[in-house]
């Protein structure tokens, strides 16, 4: 099955003595003199440094690994309380979860190798400055992928797998491989592949997809929106002279903010359906709610912003800060409720 894998990867972007041969898919246009740096980029990538172990840290993203974690086991903590939490289950839940994350993380870097050196922000990357070649990136990424997705198979359930199975398809596939190529629509239909970690941890604990997993599912979903077009508008200059039709890029500033601020609304309706299902309790939804709150009011300041990459700065951060409290304020709840339960 991985021979399959790489060779459909390889025939997409395939490579010739560890270097892209050929790239399909963009279809903003370059300048002759941008393909030209961009080629000459490409051409001086030389695997003259060899890979220390960091590098084989840096190439899954441990970053975003470690937030996609916290979303998963508050998608657990939520579903199972503290009375029916099973530690094995719940480390065999976040194990193959990591190694799925971290294994579509590097696939992403090897599909990525030929934007990467174009941006400030990913040049140094291990596989785009040379120090990984390609061809070992791809199987690593497959090898943890799969690796993931079978302890979650065999260890927890099928459905844990399977939603797994979904969010990398979506984030390898259609993500990486088409629409950050090719469309602004990127960053919605890639948001699928981040919302499924609560999910995961959800359906470990009761493997059944009901309105409490789409909740979790919705909150992180209307999340990313917001979150990586401030990303987008603060780095619009290098996403335009890669080539990446990021929203800011292709759209402008405007219409990003309009597209920020319908998705920070439908994050409110969102975020209320666990409190609405009864899973979660009044803490949980008075801090949804002033969450939620600050993150529309946020929104609509954008709108008379005399400096819009300030007020992308602001957004990009406070989206960090509402993740962070939404899981953590979760968390609470469960134990609140179940600790009252208990005494």
């Amino acid at each position: 099955m991985l021979n399959y894998i790489a060779f459909f990867l390889q025939q997409s972007f395939p490579v010739e003595d560890g270097f892209l041969v050929e790239r399909r898919f963009v279809r903003v246009n370059h300048t002759v003199s941008e393909q030209t740096a961009s080629e000459q980029m490409l051409d001086s990538v030389e695997s003259k440094n060899k890979a220390s172990w960091r590098d084989y840290i840096e190439i899954t993203k441990p970053g975003i690994n470690k937030s996609n974690l916290i979303a998963t086991f508050a998608g657990y903590l939520v579903a199972a309380g503290l009375t029916d939490l099973n530690p094995l289950i719940l480390i065999l839940t976040l194990l193959g979860t990591a190694l799925t994350i971290a294994g579509s993380c590097t696939l992403n870097n090897f599909i990525d190798r030929d934007i990467d050196p174009l941006m400030e922000r990913t040049k140094s990357r291990p596989v785009a400055d040379g120090r990984i070649k390609p061809t070992t990136a791809l199987w690593y990424g497959l090898t943890l992928t799969l690796s993931g997705l079978m302890i979650l198979a065999v260890g927890v359930n099928v459905l844990a797998a399977f939603v797994a199975f979904i969010g990398v398809m979506v984030y390898v596939l259609i993500y990486s491989l088409w629409l950050k190529r090719t469309s602004t629509l990127n960053t919605v239909v890639g948001g699928i592949s981040g919302a499924v970690p609560p999910m995961i941890g959800w359906v470990a604990a009761n493997p059944a997809i009901d309105l409490n997993a789409w909740a979790l599912f919705l909150i992180l979903f209307m999340w990313q929106p917001p979150h990586f077009f401030a990303l987008a508008m603060r780095r619009v200059e290098e996403y335009r002279q890669a080539g990446v039709p990021m929203l800011p890029v292709v759209k402008g500033f405007q219409e990003t903010k309009k597209q920020t601020l319908f998705f920070t609304i439908l994050l409110l309706p969102s975020s209320y359906l666990l409190f609405y299902t009864g899973t979660l309790g009044w803490f949980y939804l008075i801090m949804s709610l002033v969450l939620g709150g600050i993150y529309v009011v946020l929104s609509i300041r954008g709108f008379s912003a005399k400096d819009d990459i300030k007020w992308a700065n602001q957004m990009f951060f406070y989206s960090l800060i509402y993740l962070t409290v939404i899981l953590l304020s979760m968390v609470i709840d469960v134990l609140i409720r179940d600790l009252m339960r208990i005494l």
